[in-house]
């Protein structure tokens, strides 16, 4: 289990939900355990986080950009297990 208190989140950012949408962060309750916002992919939402057992993932523009450009063999690799760092391009 993540440690609730030590997230990187805030409303406004961007982090990868279990289906590995990124997402821009609409809504964050820590103390509920709870984060949601709207997908970049399809404008879906509100996709809603536990903060605890779903370990979203924080995103930068560049990653979401290139995860939008290449979804489908992201979504792929990503439910082989692959990690993030091992499918997106060096910087």
């Amino acid at each position: 289990m993540a440690d609730v208190e030590e997230h990187p989140f805030a409303v406004g950012l961007v982090y990868e939900d279990c289906f590995f949408h990124p997402v821009l962060c609409t809504y964050l309750d820590v103390d509920g355990d709870e984060m949601a916002g709207i997908s970049l992919i399809d404008g879906s939402g509100p996709r809603g986080c536990s903060l605890r057992f779903c370990a979203p993932v924080p995103l930068s523009i560049p990653q979401v950009v290139w995860i939008r450009e290449h979804f489908a063999d992201y979504v792929e690799r990503r439910t082989a297990g692959q990690t993030l760092t091992s499918i997106l391009p060096s910087a």
